[in-house]
């Protein structure tokens, strides 16, 4: 049985994850900001009250960090998986970016880079210790086509993708640093998903999204270290 640890698991494909992960058997650690409002990871929870935990966590306050970190260490001396989720899209959360040139800021900005870019290291630093006491222990970080320099040709969202290739850059130092204790490091593109960021006319749904990952998760290698791969395991160029 692994023990994972998921951030943003109150929705999309953290919750698709959550419920993929526990339908197999595995022990997670659901991490949303307002536990109180995650119905559906309650109703998990009421179905697989043993083996999931449902933890407050807010990934871009410290304070709220290092409290999910010593309340997940309280229950298990190790993480097999940390699977980095949760980001948003705009600063509207999941909302259509309405940043225009013209009308850049820095507030906004920022914002999305601490959520995105800054957050996931931030979260994997915190919880290194229990990871480095895992077994074959993971760091897979959900990152998006839009953080591929090279495809960017259309003008992706300004924000949004510059954060994800950001917190690509910081995720291969990361790999670097990682491989020394035996942790691998990975980022994943799920593809254009039908949940509440990418839409409903996403043509890949979260199920068979999340399904391709998990096998990518499951087949991950040290050869793999610091890869940026897409949900079937192909290599997404940066």
């Amino acid at each position: 049985m692994q023990r994972i640890l998921i951030t943003g698991a109150n929705r999309g494909l953290g919750l698709e994850f959550s419920r993929r992960f526990l339908g197999r058997g595995e022990l997670v650690f659901a991490c949303c900001r307002e536990p109180v409002k995650a119905d559906q990871l309650r109703e998990l929870k009421s179905v697989y009250p043993q083996r999931l935990s449902i933890i407050s966590l807010d990934v871009a306050n410290p304070e709220s960090v290092a409290t999910s970190h010593h309340l997940v260490k309280s229950k298990v001396d190790g993480l097999d998986l940390l699977l980095n989720n949760a980001g948003i899209y705009s600063v509207q959360g999941s909302g259509e970016p309405l940043e225009r040139l013209g009308s850049l800021n820095f507030d906004d900005a920022l914002k999305l880079f601490r959520i995105n870019a800054v957050a996931p290291l931030i979260v994997a630093q915190q919880y290194l210790d229990l990871l480095k006491a895992g077994d074959n222990a993971k760091i897979v970080n959900v990152s998006t086509g839009y953080a591929s320099l090279t495809e960017n040709e259309s003008g992706f969202p300004y924000y949004y993708s510059a954060s994800k290739a950001a917190m690509n850059m910081l995720m291969r130092s990361l790999a670097a640093d990682a491989r020394k204790m035996d942790i691998i490091t990975v980022l994943l593109d799920p593809g254009w998903v039908s949940t509440d960021m990418g839409g409903p006319n996403a043509p890949i749904t979260p199920r068979q999204a999340v399904e391709g990952m998990i096998k990518v998760i499951d087949s991950l290698t040290t050869k793999d270290n610091g890869r940026f791969l897409n949900w079937c395991g192909e290599q997404v160029p940066w």
